[in-house]
């Protein structure tokens, strides 16, 4: 079971694709979005697409629950992700399942997602190193990019890099 954690970035937006190849690779995938995130994508579709339901505000009182993870991946995390984080702090469900995988003890992966402008900020940097630190997996910013914004994402690089 690996819980994706997706921030509002641009590859946020092709997370069917993701999800599909990690289905491929033999995950079941439990998908917690930051509340902007939720706006760009298509909740219901990925609903279905994952089989269970996309938690992207508060947990409800008749939310089923969900299994526990074997893995957890954040991406894209956003800077705004990524800082709050390192923080500890909770102000939405995906920010409160970051911070909750320190006491679940399982492997986390994060994907950073910020412009070059963003990601020269030194917070940033020490957000990072500290995530590391604490025993968080820490990808190259931008990972998935392609070349071209007409291209698809490069999901294939993040795959490669995951247990």
């Amino acid at each position: 079971m690996l819980y994706l954690v997706g921030s509002a970035a641009p590859p946020v937006r092709d997370l069917g694709t993701l999800i599909t190849r990690l289905q491929h690779a033999g995950w079941s995938v439990c998908l917690f979005v930051t509340p902007t995130a939720a706006t760009w994508i298509d909740v219901q579709a990925l609903t279905t697409h994952t089989g269970f339901p996309v938690r992207d505000g508060g947990r409800r009182e008749d939310s089923p629950d969900l299994p526990d993870p074997d893995l957890v991946l954040a991406c894209p995390a956003t800077f705004n992700t990524i800082n709050k984080w390192a923080s500890g702090v909770s102000d939405n469900s995906a920010l409160g399942l970051l911070n909750e995988t320190f006491g679940l003890e399982v492997g986390t992966y994060v994907m950073p997602y910020a412009k070059s402008t963003l990601a020269a900020h030194p917070v940033f940097a020490n957000s990072l190193t500290k995530l590391g630190e604490w025993g968080v997996e820490v990808l190259p910013n931008e990972l998935v990019r392609p070349a071209e914004k007409t291209e698809p994402f490069l999901w294939d690089r993040l795959i490669d890099l995951l247990p």
